[in-house]
């Protein structure tokens, strides 16, 4: 690409543009923002990136993002072990928790079926969460209620019910709006949501 931008600067541009959202003008802003800050600030920035990378890692059980393996969900015993709500990502977790009135365990699925996208059933965290069946009673399917979305819960419930046709297994109900991402939920839109759950 051909830049007007010193290589330091361009090179800097070009790697923030890779983050989700950020298109050129904006990565401009941030390298510039970085290079007139202190050189403090940009090694604090620097290191932190480096600590994530190295520290943080995907719980074994619930695939949820943790410095710890199993994270502190799937090892509170305050938690109800046999109620476990499928998400899409890590960052689900916090809206529901919102709520205070959720008590199980999450599995995160990392994303969603999207044939177009070329994300099939092998490209999510699946396999994992039907091995986790024969210790749960129920099975709250929390995806977003996007085409996407509701492609995989149809999904997980077929492959639910072939190994498991006794589970519960409810799906959040429409207090998410239909198109919309679960991450932008209010309180008590996602607390309607998850007490108005249905069979599925």
């Amino acid at each position: 690409m051909t830049t007007r931008f010193a290589e330091p600067m361009a090179r800097l541009i070009e790697e923030l543009r890779k983050l989700p959202g950020i298109g050129t003008k904006t990565a401009q802003r941030l390298a510039f923002h970085v290079l007139r800050s202190p050189m403090d600030d940009a090694d604090a920035l620097s290191h932190a990136i480096r600590e994530l990378k190295r520290h943080l890692r995907l719980c074994s059980i619930c695939n949820n993002i943790t410095d710890v393996d199993p994270c502190g969900f799937c090892t509170n015993p305050l938690r109800d072990q046999r109620v476990v709500c499928v998400i899409e990502e890590p960052t689900n977790i916090a809206t529901i928790e919102k709520t205070r009135s959720y008590h199980g365990v999450y599995h995160v699925l990392h994303g969603t079926l999207s044939p177009i996208g070329g994300v099939g059933p092998e490209q999510l965290r699946i396999a994992n969460l039907l091995t986790r069946l024969s210790d749960v009673d129920e099975v709250i399917l929390a995806t977003s209620p996007t085409t996407e979305g509701e492609a995989t819960a149809g999904y997980l419930a077929t492959e639910i019910r072939k190994l498991t046709p006794t589970i519960k297994l409810t799906r959040i109900a429409t207090g998410v709006p239909a198109g919309s991402d679960i991450e932008y939920a209010d309180e008590v839109t996602m607390t309607r949501a998850m007490e108005g759950r249905r069979e599925f």
